[in-house]
């Protein structure tokens, strides 16, 4: 009953986003418009679970509606190109007119190197490159009045097979076809791909920062959802759960959820109940997030994660951090600027940090 609503386990999504409308209204008013147009390349950064993945799939349903052939979030790697080749291919194969006049090529009927439909020939899949097939595609589907949608998940830093699909990317939009290109990671990924000198290009895209969810935004999804459940949860109970997650689009469905599994419909919720389903959420996102994203760094990063601890007023100066390493404040910058690229820690203002993980604070403390 309460899957549809509030979907916290890997692999689903939630019936509705919260605080996402206008990110998703701009880039679909950007796929209306004519090929080349700003919006159609975006570049979202968000910390972890902020919610890059579930927005990336909203985005895909969306353009599906419009006629565009989507190649589905695909994380950065080796075989990212190759992948997002098969991607479009399968995706478009419904919409591409077969009966075409081929003509004879070197003892094989090919239309500009395909075989039939999207399927290339194969002196085309193992000859050409990346750049060549994705350009054929879009040709393709461009005249048969069809766009493509390129959406890239975890984005790093430094890949040369981002290099080679945003240089595809920007000679299609020079030949006006009609493409579209979605980019997510965490922060300093992203900057680190608009610095690199290879993608000026990227510059013109349109830059969405995904902000923590406000809590007036998360209390009228909880009303709405809670209604929908026939759960009379009172409000400043509602309004105690809001603010326990935090911003954080996964507590969000966490909390609902456990709340949810709680309470009766029809029976007015009481405050053990509330307490308890904010508490089983502290535990499951501390062991998904928490204790996930401190298994992927160093001894010397958590070193100093650990040091901001001490702080109670959720900001942290370096100098100080430094001072209860035992290390000086020219090595503390070295794990600052790692930990802001890892989407860790988030600057606060000049030579201060604060988390940008909800919670992780309780988590360290709870391990010294």
């Amino acid at each position: 009953m309460t899957e549809p609503i509030f979907s916290p386990s890997f692999g689903n999504r939630p019936s509705y986003l919260v605080g996402r409308e206008t990110v998703i209204s701009t880039f679909i008013s950007g796929l209306e418009q004519e090929p080349g147009n700003r919006d159609r390349a975006t570049l979202m950064l968000g910390q972890r679970g902020s919610g890059k993945t579930v927005l990336l799939w909203e985005l895909a349903d969306r353009a599906r509606k419009l006629g565009f052939v989507v190649a589905t979030p695909t994380v950065a790697s080796e075989d990212m190109l190759e992948r997002i080749v098969e991607k479009i291919q399968e995706a478009g194969e419904p919409y591409v007119n077969k009966r075409c006049l081929p003509k004879f090529t070197g003892g094989s009927l090919s239309v500009f190197g395909f075989s039939a439909g999207l399927e290339f020939t194969r002196d085309v899949q193992e000859t050409k490159s990346f750049q060549f097939k994705l350009t054929q595609l879009a040709r393709k589907l461009t005249e048969q009045g069809h766009g493509i949608l390129i959406l890239i998940d975890e984005l790093q830093a430094n890949s040369p097979e981002i290099r080679q699909l945003v240089t595809a990317y920007q000679e299609l939009v020079g030949e006006r076809l009609n493409v579209a290109l979605v980019m997510a990671g965490l922060p300093g990924a992203v900057c680190a791909t608009l610095n690199d000198r290879v993608l000026t290009f990227l510059n013109r895209a349109r830059k969405v920062t995904l902000e923590p969810l406000s809590v007036g935004d998360v209390d009228a999804y909880y009303q709405r959802a809670f209604e929908e459940l026939c759960l009379d949860i009172p409000s400043h109970l509602r309004l105690c759960a809001a603010r326990a997650t935090q911003g954080s689009p996964y507590m969000l469905q966490l909390i609902g959820y456990n709340i949810a599994n709680r309470c009766k419909a029809g029976e007015r919720a009481a405050r053990e109940q509330i307490d308890g389903a904010i508490e089983a959420s502290k535990v499951d996102f501390e062991n998904d997030v928490c204790e996930t994203t401190l298994a992927a760094l160093s001894d010397q990063d958590v070193a100093f994660l650990s040091a901001m601890t001490d702080d109670e007023d959720a900001v942290s100066r370096i100098s100080d951090v430094a001072k209860r390493m035992s290390v000086t404040p020219d090595y503390a910058q070295k794990y600052r600027r790692r930990l802001i690229d890892a989407g860790v820690i988030e600057q606060a203002r000049r030579g201060y940090v604060r988390f940008a993980v909800p919670y992780m604070a309780d988590y360290l403390s709870s391990q010294l």
